[in-house]
């Protein structure tokens, strides 16, 4: 199994960030200032921790996601960066070069994450019109492009939303990125099992999962999973549960009221799911064990966290790698903190069981994480 962190290029806080689906950013709690520095000092504690790369969002609620990655290729020698980007907002040619350039000069550290577009009023601002089948029927026209000018291809294409003619790519990238495709309705099914290497689902519960791992199966019998979810780990369960609960008390219903408001006018199949899990009250929170909802009633997208000690969250996470998710994709409030917790607690538990081995091999015992005020640099002991 793969883990890889977040780059919240919205800003961070020790509060839950808004952010995403119409919620504004700091819908709940003060952000701390978006800055390269503090992006850089996450992304190399990440990496020395044992993360494979990290998701950067895309939206008009944060910073770029391309321009921010290649910055951070600069600080980081191995972290991928697994950028988000929206089809309908650039040129297939354009993205397929853009890709082979970065990931030519990063050595290889690109992925994308094909961010199809789940609300319509979004989509206006940056000029995009499409309804959301007919933007998904783009997405399989823009990939099936992209993907033939990775293979070196000259592409000749009329399609319904996308003409492209003698485009090609100088240089190819080597490898071509792998294609990480999410979607929970009908229509992203057939366009994922074409295109996708890595079908992502947010964190719901095991059950759901399955169901949802099991329909793409059926259309891709061998299609890899990934996962979306916070995560709060801690020494002891009472810790992180407390910690859990401190990220609520200072939100009151007024504020999850209107997030709340917001979300419910979603287009995205996805985020009705999220929505379900908690019907917009703290009551019943925990909607499976150590899976924990409270996130999703102040921020859009991935809205469920993995709660627990080092051990309990490791149990929950093999519990989700039966299920056939072999990739991770984790954040936590602050980012820096949580990525520590996390790699010195959860991942040495993981390598003991023999599940998980560090990306670097030989020399993970040699590597540390970044030292910040507030956490204890030395490795928590799993409980």
């Amino acid at each position: 199994m793969d883990f890889h962190w977040f780059l919240p290029t919205n800003g961070d806080s020790r509060d839950i960030v808004g952010g995403g689906h119409g919620v504004p950013v700091g819908a709940a709690g003060g952000v701390r200032p978006l800055t390269i520095g503090y992006l850089g000092q996450i992304a190399r504690s990440a990496e020395q921790l044992g993360f494979v790369g990290a998701l950067t969002p895309t939206g008009a609620w944060c910073e770029d996601a391309w321009i921010t990655t290649a910055m951070l290729s600069e600080v980081t020698e191995r972290l991928k960066f697994l950028v988000a980007f929206r089809p309908g907002l650039i040129s297939p040619t354009l993205a397929a070069q853009m890709s082979s350039s970065f990931q030519r000069l990063s050595g290889g550290r690109l992925l994308l994450n094909v961010v199809t577009g789940g609300e319509s009023k979004e989509q206006r601002q940056f000029g995009d019109f499409l309804d959301k089948d007919a933007r998904y029927a783009r997405t399989a026209e823009f990939l099936g492009i992209v993907q033939a000018l990775f293979r070196g291809e000259t592409v000749d294409f009329v399609g319904e939303h996308l003409q492209v003619e003698g485009a090609r790519l100088t240089k190819v990238p080597d490898p071509a990125p792998e294609i990480y495709f999410g979607g929970s309705s009908q229509a992203a099914g057939p366009v994922a099992a074409a295109h996708a290497d890595v079908y992502l689902t947010w964190g719901e519960p095991p059950d759901s999962v399955k169901q949802k791992l099991e329909w793409i199966r059926q259309l891709k019998p061998d299609m890899r999973f990934g996962i979306r979810l916070h995560v709060i780990s801690r020494d002891t369960s009472e810790a992180a549960w407390r910690e859990a609960d401190r990220l609520l008390q200072n939100v009151d219903e007024s504020a999850i009221a209107a997030v709340q408001a917001g979300l419910r006018k979603s287009e995205s199949e996805g985020q009705r799911r999220m929505l379900d899990l908690h019907g917009g009250n703290r009551d019943g929170l925990v909607v499976a064990p150590n899976l924990w909802a409270g996130v999703g009633l102040v921020r859009g997208g991935a809205g469920t966290a993995l709660v627990g000690s080092h051990t309990e969250v490791a149990d929950r996470i093999q519990e989700y790698a039966e299920l056939g998710i072999s990739e991770f994709i984790l954040s936590g409030y602050p980012h820096l903190e949580e990525a520590y917790w996390f790699g010195e607690g959860v991942l040495p538990e993981l390598a003991r069981r023999g599940v998980w081995r560090h990306p670097a091999g030989g020399n993970a015992a040699a590597t540390t994480a970044i030292p910040f005020a507030g956490v204890p640099t030395a490795a928590p002991s799993p409980s």
